[in-house]
């Protein structure tokens, strides 16, 4: 027994991660004839592109995270484990995990990515990413703490600096998140800090490319950004971001922002793991996969989602690093191995582009599906009513339905609470 999991005569899954892809690839081999075991550093699926309006105070952190275990209480045949992997032992068919190791007869890895600093020490030291709950707590926790400074703060200059908020990456979340700042900035917050002129807080969002949404067409991109300049953000293009010292934001061509909180939403990367052939890794640390899925030059591991770089005809640089590839490769991969096992051949995975949104503000989003593309109002309904549905939960849905219907008739959030750790006492 290792990790006190118990020997099975079913053959055992080892699914690493609980994102989109490994609670998916989970739920559709619960209750199948293998013994399926699910391991992740935390004991909850998050729901990550919410994760912005938990930083701007719309939300609270456990509507859009659900309990692992409860979702599998009455799937006898999947076993669930908190601990972190380290590392791999193809030879043995072993997982290295910080609480002992595993073994599997199929890997399928699907960790997910994290915060792509690109190199810049002083960026990764000082500013705040969003790719987790708590790293979106945290970014809730310092711009309020901020206001809160600002407040007693008498020198101009330094108070300028804890007003101004510069978010770095045009994609989806960062183009999200600052328009919800906009929003805040216009509704909220003179309410709640009177003494503080609002008028003087800035909000930028800096993107190194040529236009916000990259990945969407020029018009949606410029429709979005419309939105956001009508909202009062500083949108600023080709502008990269060289350093931050956790006072001034500098970019290449010279200018330099004041400001005491960067929001960096600029990129994503794989970890490597070790004792994986250095050789199947390529940009970004994403892991090479033939059409099955499976992890070039091992027959029994496979990688999924955004750890996954599988090319198509129509995506010769690797599918969109997003939930839709993910759901998918695991939905089919969770049939491919019913089929392995019964010495069926597999299917090849061919990636269905369902479309991509993104909500600037109330009543302001763009939508581009497969057959048509439309803004405004009818596309902001469109993204709340599909994030809706995509959350985990009953419960959960009916609260983000509450908070949101709330919002949107008060025009206020009532989350603005400053939670921070409390740190361990020492011993005496």
């Amino acid at each position: 027994m290792q990790l006190n999991i118990p020997d099975s005569p079913q053959k055992r899954i080892l699914i690493a991660g609980g994102g989109f892809g490994g609670l998916k690839l989970a739920t559709k081999l619960a209750d199948s004839d293998f013994q399926v075991v699910l391991i992740d550093k935390n004991n909850f699926h998050q729901f990550q592109p919410l994760f912005y309006q938990v930083a701007t105070a719309g939300l609270e952190p456990s509507a859009i995270s659900f309990p692992l275990r409860k979702i599998f209480q009455r799937s006898k045949n999947v076993i669930i484990r908190v601990a972190e992997i380290t590392g791999l032992n193809t030879d043995n068919k072993e997982v290295i995990t910080t609480l002992g190791n595993v073994t599997y007869d199929i890997l399928v890895l699907a960790m997910g990515v994290d915060t792509n600093f690109f190199g810049m020490d002083h960026i990764a030291q000082n500013a705040i990413p969003m790719k987790s709950v708590a790293e979106a707590l945290s970014l809730r926790n310092t711009i309020l703490q901020n206001f809160e400074d600002a407040l007693i703060e008498t020198d101009a200059e330094k108070q300028q600096a804890l007003l101004n908020i510069v978010v770095v990456g045009g994609g989806p979340t960062g183009v999200e998140v600052s328009g919800t700042l906009a929003e805040m900035k216009k509704f909220i917050l003179p309410k709640d800090y009177p003494e503080l002129n609002f008028e003087k807080m800035n909000i930028y969002l800096l993107e190194a490319g040529s236009r916000v949404l990259g990945g969407m067409t020029e018009h949606s991109a410029g429709t979005a950004e419309k939105y956001l300049q009508k909202l009062g953000v500083n949108v600023l293009c080709n502008a990269q971001v060289s350093d931050y010292d956790g006072n001034k934001v500098s970019v290449h061509n010279a200018i330099q922002i004041p400001a005491k909180t960067l929001v960096w939403a600029a990129g994503v990367a794989g970890k490597r793991m070790n004792g994986l052939n250095p050789d199947v890794y390529v940009r970004g640390n994403r892991i090479k996969v033939n059409a099955f899925n499976q992890v070039d030059g091992y027959n029994n591991i496979y990688a999924l989602g955004d750890n996954a770089f599988m090319t198509e005809a129509n995506y010769p640089g690797g599918h969109p690093q997003m939930a839709q590839p993910a759901i998918q490769q695991a939905k089919l991969l969770a049939r491919n191995l019913k089929r392995q096992q019964q010495n069926i051949p597999m299917q090849a995975y061919t990636y269905f582009n369902k479309g991509s949104m993104a909500t600037i503000g109330r009543n302001q989003a763009v939508v581009e599906l497969p057959f048509v593309k439309f803004y405004g109002f009818f596309a902001w309904l469109t993204w709340m009513f599909v994030h809706l549905m995509a959350i985990v939960g009953v419960k959960n849905r009916l609260l983000i339905f509450i908070n949101w219907f709330w919002n949107y008739i008060t025009y206020d959030q009532s989350l603005r609470l400053i939670i921070k750790p409390v740190g361990k006492k020492e011993d005496v």
